[in-house]
Order: structure tokens, then sequence, then C-alpha cells
């Protein structure tokens, strides 16, 4: 084992923090060797003896490379001996096993099924800053499992942009150990104008690539964000007098060897890498990175409901990673496909997971492990509306109970490791044809649909016959591959093995995982469906499903207030009957229908809120009736009722006693009207069943019968509607204004000194007086001032104008 690392300096100091404590952090460039040489330390010292250490790799193709490093340094063939490997596709392992280096999300369902980690001494979090939701989920489980159980548990932080601060405090005040470690300068140059758009890329990459093998020597690491770029850039590449090879997760082990090792007949090598070769991995050789500035993150789609991986650019920290790749063994260059400019507006560093991804599974996981999140500890902690909109979703698959603990189905779920939708999916299938049928659909829907043609029928299983042999001219091929070797991973889980046939009802598979999406027809208009999620959907009236009567949908496009289903399955009500019976209920009532205007008694069968039956009751509730036709007269914000002038006067009135004394008066706002018109209209619907009926009612009578008569006695002493003037007539004062008003000729007010107070005064009120014409003249809350004082100069304009009628000095004395 050779000790010329450079992160062989810091392990003194990190064998002594980890001997007089359990947890530290450990902060080392790439290319030190912490991933390789940490480990094989770490498994001779005495706390370890006779016990593993289990080392966490983010990435497959990363922990695979890793434990065949170690095995190297120990002089043995391959992992499964002193070495253990454990990832989705690979495992070597055996009894003399000390190191087991695993994958994120294995060591999740490890904790889950082995939660005391018997026989493992120490759980090292290789490349911990990457913040993958699995990897800060293990470490708040092995926390809680540190603090409650296993205080001699070991935990490590290993990175090399690591924000070790927070780290440590989340490891306890953790002390934080560094390696300088060694590397060569690192020329950077930026490419003059940034791309228009991300799909260039492999043109512009396959350009640069082509300069830098001309201009500089070594060998090339080029960064593209996925598999199908990196495709399309090796097929503009054909012809080039170099070794050019992919590196991806999906590349079979003898293929990832082949870039992660040098050419064997000398040639120069350019090697086309996703994220992956990022941090962990070393590819001997280079001093040129090509970087494409863009990678795949997961984000919620929500046309599937499950987290698909976007393209999105990096952050400034990813970047100098990058960079760092061409000055491993010699001085080298990093060439940036896009502008100084725009590098300086990237973000400091890529936003951790936990912030961005849908959190189904992290929640099914900690409810598996019998906590709340609350209970653990996160450097980020879940955000809410997710975290909410997750328990939703895994009590509407029966993966939760309505306490948050997880039930029977929720346990095998979380044994699956896949989506929740999906596990329920799995776990829904009843014999080896409906598993090896579900394995197919899972794989399916992992990943994105492999008819290109976004116009092609919905069917899914015109794509499940794509994975059996039928062949279209449409289709994706490398799609296809990818789902059949998914579906052949889902089988070996779920225990499906040989050539089984997939058989069984596709949609009733679909509907265990997305019950939210099970589509009844509307009406007879072919293509238009309403969701069980109230929400409506549509497909082309010329689709082979568009007259379907129930269909049970996996994918969809957002478009406006609607959907376009883009793949789904027709499902019988037979079949929801048989599988779903806790999720039917019959009913019995009365409902508004708005096409014909009227509440309509019916009986019901229904599936969430899609109708699946429905027939005429003959005899219906009144009092149900009635409480139906309020309701939609309250939908319809009350404009059905007949608001005479009086009414509004009488709602105001009330308002204003409200205002006076107090919530002991209704509050008789429009508002407060519509949401309690059960209490104050339904009782007067009786016999009625229309809204046109509505016009009939005395919304001023109505109101009124809200008030106990003594408050209705009280409401007219207070605030009369009229008011008696000198002249022997009376006026109306307006209360729906913002101050009432009473208005009135000037003539009719003389003789009066004052205006009379509103409820003793509470409820202010104020006069407009009027010419002969009835024009306004004057408005005052003052009238005894008024007369005192303005009323001069309104006199002597009003005797100019209107000289036949008479105009006192003292009106308060009278005409």
């Amino acid at each position: 084992m050779t000790q010329d690392l450079p992160v062989a300096e810091a392990l003194p100091a990190l064998r002594d923090a980890l001997q007089v404590g359990s947890n530290a952090v450990l902060i080392a460039p790439p290319g030190a060797g912490k991933t390789t040489l940490v480990p094989l330390v770490l498994k001779d010292e005495p706390w370890a003896a006779g016990a593993r250490i289990l080392v966490l790799e983010p990435r497959r193709v990363a922990a695979r490379a890793a434990a065949r490093r170690m095995a190297e340094l120990l002089g043995e063939p391959a992992p499964g001996g002193t070495i253990g490997l454990a990832t989705r596709l690979d495992r070597a392992f055996s009894d003399r096993t000390r190191v087991e280096v695993v994958t994120e999300g294995l060591l999740v369902r490890r904790l889950q099924s082995d939660p005391g980690l018997d026989g493992v001494a120490a759980v090292l979090f290789d490349e911990a800053h990457e913040r993958n939701i699995d990897t800060d989920l293990a470490l708040a489980l092995c926390l809680d499992l540190q603090r409650a159980l296993r205080p001699e548990l070991r935990l490590l932080a290993m990175s090399a942009t690591l924000d070790g601060g927070a780290f440590a405090r989340l490891l306890g005040d953790a002390p934080v150990v560094e390696s300088m470690g060694r590397a060569y300068p690192v020329t950077l140059k930026y490419r003059p104008r940034d791309l228009s758009d991300a799909r260039d890329l492999p043109e512009a990459m396959a350009g640069a690539i082509r300069d830098a093998l001309r201009e500089h020597p070594g060998d090339v690491l080029a960064f593209l964000p996925g598999w199908g770029e990196i495709r399309r850039t090796q097929e503009r590449l054909s012809g080039l007098d170099a070794l050019v090879v992919p590196l991806h997760g999906e590349l079979p082990p003898a293929e990832q060897d082949i870039a992660l090792n040098p050419a064997p007949d000398g040639r120069r090598k350019v090697v086309l890498a996703t994220s992956i070769a990022e941090t962990s991995l070393t590819v001997p050789g280079v001093r040129i990175v090509v970087d494409g500035g863009f990678r795949r993150a997961p984000r919620l789609d929500p046309a599937s409901g499950l987290s698909r991986l976007v393209t999105v650019r990096i952050s400034r920290a990813a970047a100098e990673q990058r960079a760092g790749r061409a000055g491993r063994t010699a001085p080298g260059v990093a060439i940036r496909l896009w502008t100084e400019a725009l590098h300086r507006g990237l973000p400091l560093a890529d936003r951790p997971e936990m912030l961005e991804a849908e959190l189904s599974s992290l929640v099914l996981d900690v409810a598996g492990w019998g906590a709340s999140l609350g209970d653990l500890a996160f450097l980020d902690p879940p955000p809410a509306g997710a975290v909410k909109a997750a328990q939703a979703l895994l009590r509407d698959l029966d993966a939760l109970d309505g306490e948050g603990r997880i039930t029977a189905t929720g346990r095998r779920m979380a044994r699956l490791g896949t989506h929740p939708r999906l596990a329920r999916m799995l776990v829904a299938a009843t014999d080896d044809g409906e598993r090896a049928l579900a394995a197919d659909l899972a794989a399916l829907l992992e990943e994105r649909d492999p008819i290109r043609d976004r116009e092609a029928p919905s069917d899914v299983h015109l794509r499940l016959d794509l994975l059996h042999g039928a062949d279209r001219a449409d289709a994706d091929r490398g799609t296809v591959h990818r789902i059949r070797r998914a579906a052949a991973l889902h089988r070996r889980r779920l225990g499906v093995h040989g050539q089984v046939q997939a058989d069984g009802d596709a949609g009733a598979l679909l509907a265990a995982g997305f019950p939210d999406r099970i589509a009844a027809k509307r009406g007879a208009m072919n293509g238009a469906f309403r969701l069980a999620s109230g929400q409506g959907a549509r497909l082309p009236a010329t689709d082979p499903l568009a007259k379907s009567a129930l269909l049970a949908v996996a994918d969809l496009a957002l478009q406006g207030t609607e959907a376009r289903i883009r793949m789904a399955a027709p499902i019988d009500r037979g079949v929801l009957e048989a599988r779903f019976p806790e999720r039917l209920r019959r009913e019995e009532g009365a409902a508004f229908d708005a096409r014909a205007g009227a509440v309509q008694a019916r009986r019901r069968l229904m599936f969430g809120p899609l109708v699946l039956e429905e027939a005429p009751l003959p005899q219906a509730d009144p009092a149900a009736v009635a409480a139906a036709l309020a309701a939609a007269a309250a939908d319809r914000a009350l404009r059905d009722l007949n608001w005479t002038d009086a009414a509004r006067q009488t709602q105001a009135r009330m308002g204003w006693m409200r205002k006076a004394e107090g919530e002991d008066w209704p509050d008789a706002s429009d508002a407060a009207l519509v949401e309690t018109v059960q209490d104050w209209l339904a009782p007067h619907l009786h016999g009625r069943t229309r809204l046109s009926d509505l016009a009939a009612l005395d919304v001023t009578a109505l109101l009124r019968d809200a008030l106990p008569w003594d408050r209705q006695r009280a409401l007219d002493a207070a605030l009369p509607p009229r008011l008696g003037l000198p002249s022997g007539r009376s006026a109306a004062i307006d209360y729906a204004r913002e101050v009432p008003t009473l208005e009135a000729r000037a003539q009719h007010l003389f003789g009066m000194a004052a205006m009379p107070p509103l409820a003793g005064g509470r409820v202010p009120l104020q006069v407009a007086l009027l010419s002969p014409a009835g024009r306004p003249i004057a408005v005052t809350g003052d009238l005894a001032g008024f007369w005192k004082g303005s009323w001069a100069e309104v006199r002597k304009e009003m005797r100019g104008r209107y000289p036949r009628h008479a105009w006192p000095e003292d009106p308060a004395a009278g005409g």
C-alpha cells in the first residue's frame, strides 16, 4: 500500500481525531488519495478491529473504481476479499471484507433493514459536498443511530470543497483535518461567446476538442451533461486521430475501464464524461479539460409526478473542480465553453438536492426509520411545503396512515429503492406475470418516453411492446435499451427470474401508483377527461383511447388549466371496484347542475371526485336540496338574488351598527353572507330548486329575519331609513356611502338647527344640500356650523340664481 499520496501527511492528525472522538471532517483536494488511502489506514485502527468500514460513494462508477483501486493497493486481484463493493448492479464481498464501498441509496436501504449497523465500525461519506438527498439522509440517520444506540460508531465526512465549518457543527463540533495536496498550475481559457442553446453543445464541444488536441499536449477530459450529448459529440469526432471513449453511469464496467485506464496502444485519449468525473474519479494522463458548463440535476416533473433529470448550468465551485482535473500530474489547461462574463454570474455553489427535488422518498424513509423529520439533523432542513406535499402523496399511496406512521405497505415500498409511486405499483402486482409487467412499467416511467414523436398515440402498451421486440421508426433505441436494463433489475428485486412474460392489467398497476391520475370521460365529447385530482385533461379526439370511459394516466403535459394526456392505459370500472374498494363510496344527495341551472337529486358511485355511476333519486331530502341551492348561490357570489336598493341599505345599516356596537351584531358584508349562506338563506329555499327562483325572494326581509325582533327594533330606532324634515317632508339616508348621507333641498331644511345624531352619535351623518334644481350646493357634517358660517356665501349665490325662492339669513330659525 503506497504512502506517497498527498493525503498521507494528514493521516496522523485524522487518526488522532478519530481515536479521541467519534466524528471528524477531512478536506483534501482532488487526487490527494483520500478515497482510497484513508479507508485502508482506518481499518487497522484499534477501534475498527474485527469490524467493517463502510465508504459511501455518490455514484456507481466512482464506487467501483475506488473498490478496484483499494484492492489493487492491497495486492488483491479484484473486490470481494478485504475490499468489498455493493452497488445497484454489483455485489462483491465476503467474510474477509473489512472495507466495503457502497452507493448512497444502498446505505439508506441497509440502515432500514439493519438499523444498528451491526459489525460496522465507521461510515465514511466521500464527496459529501455534493449534497445528494440520499447522502444527507444517510448522514442524518447515522447521527441518530450514533446518538441513541451506537456512540462508538465513527463518522467521517470527506470532500475537496466541503464547507468544513458547517459539517463540523453538524457532526457535533467535530475536528476538521485538512490536507493541502499537490497540484500543478492550470491555465483557464474562455470562449469568446456563449452558446445560445444547450442543444448546440455537442457541435461546440467537438470543435473545441479538435482545437485543443492541436494546441496542447496530453489527454482530454470533456464534461457533458449526459449520455445523449456524449453520444452526439462522439459521432462528431469520428475520424479523429485519438481514442474517443465515453464515461457515464450507464456504461458496462468493461467500457468504464477503458476510460479509466491509459490507451493500450499509446494513442492520445479523449474521455467524454458526465459530472461523475468531477471529483471522485482519477482519469490518468489528462492535461486538457474541456468543460461544457452544464450538468443534470433532479427536479420534480409535474408531467410524471416523479423527479426527473433536467439540464442546468454548473456552479463556479463545480467549474473549479473540473478545471483542477487538468493539473493532477503536470501543468494543464481548462477550456470553458462560455464567457468570463457568464462565469461571473454563475452561482457560487450548486444548491443541495434537498432544496430542489420532490421529497416523497425521503419522507417515506424517515417514517420507516421510526422518526419525524424534526428529530433528525440535516445541514439544510427539508422545505415545509415539499414535505407536506410528499406526506399527502404517501397517504394517497397507502404508505402512511393518518398519523404519518408508515404502514405495512409502506415498508414493502421502502425496501424497493425506487420512487414511492413506482414502488406502490410494484407491490400491487400479485403474480409473476403481473410483477414482470410492473417491472417493465416502472422502468418505462423512470425514463423518458422512448417514442420521440410528441403526437404519437398515448397508449402505454405501444411503449411496452418496444421492450419485447416491436419496432417503430420514431423509437429511440438507446432509451429502449436502458429501459430493458432497468426492467431486468426491477424483476430481480421482485424475485422474477428467467424470461417470464409480462402479463396483467397495465391500467390497474398504473392506478395503484397514480391514484390521483385516474381519469373519467366527461360527457359525450371524445377526449375530454377529469382526473381524480380534480384537474381537467384531454386527448386528441383521434387518439385510440379518446373514447375510453376510464383511463389510468402516467404522463401529462401541462397546458394552462388543463393537461394533455401523453401516456395512459384503459382501466375497467370492475377492476377499480375490485382493487380499490376503500376508495369507492356510494352517496345519495342533491347537487347543483350548472348546465341545468338547478339542483338535482342523484344517487352516485364515486371514486374520489370522479363519478363512476349516476342515477336520478326519486325522493330527496328538502333540506339537502335547499342546502345545495344555497351553496350554488354562494358560488356565484349571491348575484342571482334580487338586490334592491332597500336590501343594500339594510345590509349597510347592519354594517354600521356592527361598527358602532361591536360583534354582537352579525357581519352582513358580502363575504360574510357568502360564508354563512346556509344559516340565513337556505332555510328560505325549501320547495325551490332553480337559481332563477332566487329572484322572487325579498332580500330585505331575509336580512332582517337574521336579526332577533329586539335587534330589528333597535336598528330602526338607531339608524332610521328616512329622517323627517321641518317642511313636513322626509328624506332617505344613504347608508351605503362612505359616510351616511341625507340629501334634501335647502328649503326643506329651513328650521332645522342641527342634524339629529345617529345611534346616539356613534354613527356619523352628513347632509348634502341641494338647489331648487336638485343640484348639490354644499355637503356638511355640521349643519349648525354651516348655517352660521358658509351659508352666507351660498345664500348670496343662490339668491342671484333662484330669486323666486326664499333664502333667509338665519335658516335655523325657519324659512
